[in-house]
């Protein structure tokens, strides 16, 4: 019998301070190493694949603290054995010489377990502020675009040259190579036409910010179609904020209390930001165009996704999500530890029972003998 693969699920590090809700709201999670070691350790041993760490330079929008992406990724891979851990880059402060032997060598070291998750850019005064250039919105794609191809080639090729806009090799050779094959994963995120279209010239992973079933298809399949142009293959990431609790009217309530206690200039200055970076693109519009003050209280549009609830329903709504096309869940949580433990008891066990059942309906029948 055929198999369909299991859907994946990631969860965002809190490595930058102030949680996953820009609210003033009790979150029982901690942005220190300490609590991040516990985290992913409880991560794996309920069923995550992946971690995703953020990459932030500056304070702002209830971050006052962050804390290094790809050295805290190597971190928390040096206390677990099987989780994956997507280091977040920005190019510009990131060249891909260095990024492409940095993560290698932390592939060989952790026996193939990074990931890299390269970051076009939205937020113009970090760059401002350490010196950085801002290319205007489509041509920040472009730079990352021309970074993907350089750290694939540096990681695959050797004698690798490339002659590009803002990168250029000549004949060079990274040794040792990353232990992963053909390279290590490379995901981005972003819902612009750049974005979409980059992802399916060269990106092994897409993240999309949160969103409805119906909404999600139209990315997915705008997204599948134009890589099968470029005999390319792309994987989907979704982007879902999760409350789970024993009564639905328990989750929304919690749901109302985050949003009951938001920033409120926290949560105005990040949509502000936003959509002056949204602006920039060709189509006048980003990732956040369109969401609500509510939607951006969740600052990649988590609630939207509408993973909240209790346990049933929300396994039931993940493979809705993977019936349109989705690999992987991104998720969030209010308390960090004690909700991954409790997706692990409650809602993983009833996602792997409705992905069975389909695969058994799904069989073709028995031929007769």
């Amino acid at each position: 019998m055929a198999q369909r693969s299991e859907l994946k699920f990631a969860y965002w590090v809190p490595n930058v301070s102030g949680g996953l809700v820009v609210s003033q709201i009790e979150q029982r999670t901690d942005w220190s190493y300490d609590y991040n070691v516990r985290l992913a350790q409880a991560a794996e041993k309920n069923g995550f694949d992946y971690a995703l760490t953020q990459i932030r330079f500056t304070a702002g929008y209830g971050a006052e603290n962050q804390h290094e992406s790809v050295s805290f990724s190597h971190a928390l891979l040096a206390k677990t054995t099987k989780l994956k851990v997507i280091a977040a880059i920005l190019p510009g402060p990131w060249k891909p010489a260095l990024a492409a032997k940095q993560l290698a060598t932390i592939d060989y070291l952790t026996e193939g377990r990074i990931a890299v998750n390269v970051v076009s850019g939205w937020f113009k005064g970090e760059f401002d502020a350490i010196g950085e250039e801002w290319p205007e919105h489509d041509e920040r794609y472009v730079r990352s675009e021309e970074f993907i191809r350089s750290i694939q080639g540096i990681w695959t090729q050797d004698h690798f040259s490339f002659d590009g806009k803002y990168y250029q090799f000549k004949d060079y050779t990274l040794k040792p190579k990353p232990i992963q094959k053909p390279s290590i994963e490379v995901f981005q995120g972003g819902s612009s036409r750049a974005a979409r279209d980059m992802a399916s010239r060269v990106s092994d992973w897409y993240f999309t910010n949160g969103n409805t079933v119906e909404e999600i298809k139209k990315q997915v399949d705008d997204i599948r179609a134009k890589a099968k142009e470029n005999n390319h293959h792309v994987k989907i990431g979704v982007n879902a904020f999760i409350i789970a609790r024993d009564t639905e009217q328990e989750a929304k309530a919690v749901l109302q209390d985050i949003i009951d206690q938001a920033n409120v200039e926290a949560v105005n200055a990040f949509g502000d930001a936003t959509r002056e970076a949204g602006a920039a693109s060709k189509e006048g519009e980003g990732n956040w165009a369109k969401s609500s003050f509510e939607d951006l209280v969740q600052y990649n549009d988590g609630f939207k996704t509408n993973l909240i609830g209790t346990p049933q329903q929300i396994a039931e709504r993940i493979v809705a999500l993977k019936n349109v096309g989705v690999d992987l869940i991104l998720s969030g949580f209010l308390h960090f530890i004690e909700e991954v433990e409790y997706f692990g008891q409650h809602i993983l066990p009833r996602v792997r029972e409705i992905e069975q059942a389909a695969e058994i309906k799904d069989a073709p029948a028995p031929a007769d003998v």
